[in-house]
């Protein structure tokens, strides 16, 4: 997509601090970190959001999630445990519309995310 931010990281037009890529998925630090391990987990192929996802989606999606914790556990969140946030469309929180996972840890986080 011509004006997607994720989907020009992606494509490394726009530079990231990668941490893994593979055909399929990029992981890369979020730039305004909210906890001391803060990154994203996104798919290169551009999907609006996880509500845009069907059943052909679901192999995709299993890989999203698998890469977002085994990177969880290499950055240190194995013992501690993480937080891992889809936020969707305009009332969920969504500012980046390209489906992407957050992987937050390092320090206790409360709840209810305010």
């Amino acid at each position: 997509m011509g004006d997607c931010i994720f989907c020009g990281i992606a494509e490394g037009a726009i530079p990231s601090k990668k941490i893994f890529e593979d055909d399929e998925t990029l992981a890369f630090h979020d730039l305004a970190p909210k906890a001391p391990v803060h990154f994203l987990v996104i798919p290169k192929r551009h999907i609006r959001n996880i509500m845009e996802c069907g059943a052909e989606d679901g192999v995709l999606l299993g890989k999203l999630l698998l890469r977002a914790q085994g990177l969880a556990r290499e950055l240190g969140c194995g013992e501690g445990g993480a937080r891992f946030v889809i936020n969707c469309k305009s009332d969920g929180g969504q500012t980046v519309d390209h489906l992407h996972i957050h992987v937050l840890g390092g320090r206790g986080l409360g709840w209810p995310p305010g």
